[in-house]
């Protein structure tokens, strides 16, 4: 059996067991709860005979950002979005860099409250093209996120999911049928990687990104993060790439990014722009077509090549547009072949730069 949503807040995905016991089934954790009990994401918890979100329309701040810094390059590059989340996560990664969010153990720190319709509408008003879930994994708040998703479509505001993907097949099928593009946090390809480091499993993170490339409209890209000494090995590195390249297609782009030390793994070093610099060459020369270079300093990480003539057609300096020769069909001004993503079709606006504005939501507006 699956909770029905009577009311704003009540969870979509949960069955009750033979015992008494409510198991979540969001994600793999399969969290079996007694009254009173939360799961291990920390927001949805067990009222009575029924599991809620309690974070439904709560959040934890609203920013105007670019949508390279999402990341993502091929989906109206130079626009502005709206981003926010909640609090909470179903990982445990040792590494984050948003813990002080993800990892928060009180709701008492989203003081932002926030109806889906407001959202959409804080959204147009600050010309926006669109709202991204992100800081903490919308999938712990995926109703809320849906329902966001509802509003903003009604008034042509596209939506972002910014996610680790560990989620389960059905509500990922209707998670992401309301979004418009995703980008999903590939931590690595080993197991042990993610089991050591995460709590989790990379099986599932696989499925997710063969459900949204092969199974929907979503616009897929992809980061991972190399941590030095951990996911960082030529050969991990390589596997990972011929995966995409074999499974999702050499379009897809990659983001490889830099580890800062934080959390429970602030002994490290940061990553070396060189191991960054390595495997976009490494992921380039296998024949990914777009692969890209974040948290450094690096144009050439950060041009988007045309695939048939390698001439850059949009260039960037951080998160700035300095050039920008696409299409609306996505075809390259110098030679005609299409890059792959999506474009504007008209004149792109001015580029919102490296810019991060800080918003307050005003319901009456």
């Amino acid at each position: 059996m699956t909770g029905s949503v009577e009311a704003a807040g009540e969870a979509r995905w949960w069955h009750r067991e033979e015992d008494g016991r409510i198991v979540c089934d969001l994600c793999p954790r399969d969290c079996r709860l007694l009254p009173g009990q939360r799961g291990m994401c920390f927001v949805r918890v067990r009222e009575g005979d029924r599991m809620v979100l309690d974070t439904w329309g709560r959040a934890s701040g609203f920013c105007l950002d670019p949508v390279e810094k999402k990341p993502l390059y091929h989906f109206y590059p130079g626009s502005s979005v709206l981003s926010f989340g909640t609090a909470g996560c179903n990982l445990s990664c040792q590494f984050c860099q948003n813990w002080d969010i993800s990892r928060a153990r009180s709701t008492d720190r989203l003081t932002d409250s926030a109806l889906p319709e407001e959202i959409a509408r804080a959204a147009e008003l600050a010309g926006a093209k669109s709202v991204a879930f992100t800081y903490n994994d919308p999938v712990v708040f995926a109703e809320y996120a849906i329902d966001v998703a509802k509003a903003c479509r009604a008034r042509g505001i596209r939506t972002v999911a910014v996610t680790a993907g560990y989620i389960r097949e059905d509500p990922r099928r209707e998670f992401f049928s309301h979004m418009d593009a995703a980008n999903v946090d590939l931590k690595s390809f080993s197991e042990s990687f993610y089991h050591r480091l995460t709590g989790g499993h990379l099986a599932p993170v696989l499925e997710t990104l063969l459900h949204i490339r092969r199974e929907s409209s979503v616009w897929l890209e992809i980061t991972t993060l190399l941590i030095p000494g951990a996911n960082d090995s030529e050969r991990e590195i390589s596997d990972l790439c011929a995966w995409i390249l074999r499974e999702l297609g050499p379009d897809v782009p990659l983001h490889f990014s830099a580890f800062h030390p934080d959390y429970r793994m602030a002994e490290l070093p940061p990553t070396p722009p060189e191991t960054l610099f390595a495997a976009r060459r490494r992921a380039l020369s296998m024949g990914l077509r777009y692969v890209y270079t974040g948290n450094v300093r690096d144009r050439e990480g950060g041009r988007t090549l045309c695939p048939s003539c390698r001439s850059p057609q949009v260039e960037r300096d951080g998160y700035r547009i300095e050039r920008y020769d696409v299409g609306p069909s996505g075809e390259c001004l110098t030679c005609g072949g299409v890059l792959a993503g999506r474009f504007w079709e008209g004149e792109p606006p001015v580029s919102f730069g490296n810019r991060r504005i800080p918003l307050l939501l005003d319901p009456a507006s």
